[in-house]
């Protein structure tokens, strides 16, 4: 019997630990998927973030580091200057990219650092109980916003991507989406050209995943999945929104 599908080896043995429903995990494989088909897996070194992926470093196959909470771009700044022929990247939520790490995050693109970010959104703070981060939709609800976002109170939701775009280091950003197999193969896409940016030394580069969070969310697998084409998509439009300039 000829075999057709198997684990990535990009992965290790350990167990995820995400809540019921949680797309992280397909993230997971689709970056080590591209890591071991680009053959950099044995040379790469991710830095794992404080929230939901706070144990990523056990999930993925290659040397990881653990940064502090927002730090990570940081951090893949210093291994990558230290080690400019390794593959670096970090793998980040929205409060730990686009809340207490925004500073880091800006000036990494803004110098034009050659590192790859995974960025991933999911409107809430996860891991630390549901509070309302800087990419909660108006109107949505949080712990620490009962009564939903209200645009005059707290602002609007910070688009990310499009932000960053606007900067001259930042040579691809794209924003892909897991809630479909047809979107998840496009989101593999986007993260290999993320990886073939670094690898080719382009600069910055940053692909951001509109992710499910059931359990803060309050509503079933199915339901967020729904939840999330109709009401995170239409304010986060999927696409490519920079690719570096030809030679």
């Amino acid at each position: 019997m000829s075999l057709v599908f198997e684990k990535t080896k990009g992965l290790t043995d350990v167990p995820f630990h995400y809540c019921p429903g949680c797309t992280h995990g397909i993230v997971h494989r689709l970056v080590a998927e591209n890591l071991v088909e680009l053959g950099v897996l044995g040379s790469t070194i991710g830095v794992a973030p404080v929230g939901c992926a706070v144990f990523a470093y056990n999930y993925f196959n290659c040397d990881m580091q653990e940064a502090a909470h927002g730090r990570a771009p940081a951090v893949a700044t210093g291994i990558k200057r230290v080690h400019p022929d390794n593959v670096v990247f970090t793998y980040q939520g929205d409060g730990d990219l686009a809340a207490i790490g925004t500073a880091e995050t800006v000036h990494a693109a803004v110098r034009g650092e050659n590192i790859t970010i995974i960025f991933i959104n999911n409107a809430i703070y996860g891991m630390t109980g549901g509070q309302m981060a800087p990419t909660t939709l108006i109107g949505q609800k949080a712990t620490t916003a009962p009564y939903g976002r209200q645009k005059e109170v707290q602002g609007s939701p910070i688009r990310v991507s499009e932000m960053l775009a606007t900067l001259e280091g930042a040579a691809f950003i794209e924003r892909v989406s897991v809630d479909s197999p047809g979107n998840v193969r496009k989101a593999k896409k986007a993260i290999k050209k993320a990886f073939e940016c670094q690898i080719q030394k382009k600069g910055f580069s940053m692909v951001e995943v509109l992710s499910t969070c059931p359990t803060n969310w309050g509503m079933t697998p199915v339901d967020s999945l729904t939840w999330l084409e109709e009401n995170m998509m239409p304010y986060y439009p999927l696409g490519n929104i920079r690719t570096p300039e030809e030679d």
